[in-house]
């Protein structure tokens, strides 16, 4: 699913934290068989578009070199965006991840650093067809 495909708003965003200590799920779905079952859970109810963090954002949380996020996310968007016809949205800061992130599927850019990261807006500004989140 692309985004001319988007049904009219309001879109239900289904948070997916693949990270060992989330703020908001507690680390529940670092492992791939738990992230696509929380997916397609996430499908099921309602949600049209999958949002996918690779980095805690949690008060005191460890920062991630950018191999790490990207071994945590990009597996997870290869796979969700093969098995379902859904808006994939993915929550970095990081240019490199956000260049991978397109590659690999994703529909959107969730950065809650609003592009202000070196790089980040290079990064999007070269799809033609990425949705941005601030």
């Amino acid at each position: 699913m692309h985004p001319e495909n988007l049904e009219p708003f309001p879109q239900v965003m289904g948070i997916l934290n693949v990270t060992p200590d989330s703020f908001s799920d507690g680390g529940y779905f670092f492992s791939m068989p738990s992230a696509l079952n929380q997916a397609r859970l996430m499908i099921e109810e309602g949600a049209g578009i999958i949002d996918i963090g690779g980095e805690s954002t949690r008060p005191g949380a460890e920062s991630v070199s950018v191999q790490e996020e990207l071994d945590r996310v990009i597996p997870v968007v290869e796979q969700i965006r093969a098995r379902w016809p859904i808006l994939i949205s993915v929550d970095t800061s990081k240019a490199e991840v956000m260049r991978e992130a397109i590659t690999a599927g994703a529909d959107m850019i969730n950065d809650v650093m609003a592009l202000r990261a070196k790089g980040s807006l290079a990064a999007i500004s070269a799809s033609e067809r990425v949705q941005v989140c601030l």
